[in-house]
């Protein structure tokens, strides 16, 4: 085609656009834009997927013709709420916060994931039952399966595509992510043995699926070297908790010369406990926790734990329920653990 004609054609498909103040529909924004109708949807909504130089011209070109993004149409186009509900399993008290790296950590991984496609996330809890924004949601991410599975049996009565931060080799009808709780509580046993200890114990509570994956690693660690761990009672998750089991346990069992807490908190309270029964740290009794929190790390004496990465699981997370969402295959995933040797 000649230039000439070329150029007038141009032209054409120029002014036949609305001027500005007009009604514009995307696919006449990415006219002007000279991109796709999807990188206009993209580059609205700040997806990385679009990069930063066309996200401004798409932008410019919007606002020169006076285009809003009818996010309400599109939702009810795709027939969704682009919304994901995220489910914390746990009730927060003044010794365990949400603050913590659980389940904070989690919902930064998570946040980023889903907001950078398009989703909105709604943080919500177990406690009053599901609201009806809640059950609107396209999907549901639970973090924490919950003692004996209450909270993912709970949640899987709303109906929606789930994903569960969890266990996974508890339940495998549904997708679950996790760490390797199993090598953690192994990588504990091997530490103990390693520096000649022989009448360990491990604090936490195996209704939950994590906590029963780590006791039962650190079990079966010990079993090669004919060890049985002592399981004492443990209440809760918290500081408290920790040092209240650790003192019966020592009434009991005085000669116990190794814990291996299925929390950071529990191990911190247990701590507190020797100290305060005139056992040295880790002179007389060593000391490892689970999750290596910075509250763990700073403590004096700072605090031996299985690392687990909460940002990647809840990137992951995101991953799996927005592809159950838009009806693609999605299978539980396990992420590597590994020890972090300090003090105790």
């Amino acid at each position: 085609m000649p230039p000439a004609k070329r150029k007038l054609r141009s032209r054409r498909a120029v002014t036949e656009l609305p001027s500005p103040g007009g009604h514009l529909t995307m696919a006449d924004l990415a006219k002007v834009a000279g991109v796709s109708a999807i990188t206009v949807s993209r580059a609205l909504r700040d997806s990385p997927l679009v990069n930063a130089e066309t996200r401004e011209r798409v932008r410019q070109v919007a606002q020169q013709y006076g285009y809003a993004f009818n996010v309400s149409a599109r939702n009810l186009k795709l027939r969704r709420s682009m919304t994901v509900a995220v489910v914390v399993e746990m009730k927060p008290t003044v010794e365990r916060q949400m603050s913590g790296p659980y389940p904070l950590d989690l919902l930064g991984g998570i946040t980023q994931e889903l907001t950078s496609t398009g989703y909105s996330v709604l943080l919500t809890s177990l406690q009053g039952g599901a609201l009806p924004n809640v059950q609107a949601a396209d999907g549901v991410i639970l973090l924490g399966q919950g003692a004996h599975e209450d909270a993912m049996h709970e949640v899987q009565r709303w109906g929606r595509p789930m994903v569960v931060w969890g266990a996974v080799s508890r339940h495998e009808s549904q997708i679950v992510v996790g760490s390797d709780n199993r090598r953690g509580g192994a990588l504990a046993a091997e530490r103990f043995i390693a520096l000649g200890r022989r009448r360990p114990a491990f604090l936490g509570d195996p209704a939950h699926g994590e906590f029963a994956e780590r006791l039962e690693g650190f079990a079966g660690a010990l079993a090669r070297h004919d060890i049985m761990p002592l399981t004492p009672t443990v209440g809760s998750f918290t500081v408290g908790a920790g040092a209240e089991a650790v003192h019966a346990l020592l009434d009991a069992n005085p000669q116990v010369d190794a814990l291996f807490a299925a929390s950071d908190l529990l191990a911190i309270g247990a701590i507190r406990a020797l100290i305060e029964r005139g056992r040295r740290v880790p002179e007389d009794v060593s000391v490892i926790g689970y999750d290596d929190t910075p509250l763990g790390a700073t403590y004096v004496p700072p605090l031996t734990s299985v690392h687990q990465n909460f940002i990647d699981a809840g990137v992951l997370l995101a991953r799996k329920v927005r592809a159950l969402i838009e009806g693609e295959a999605a299978t539980s995933e396990t992420l590597p653990t590994h020890l972090v040797v300090r003090a105790t």
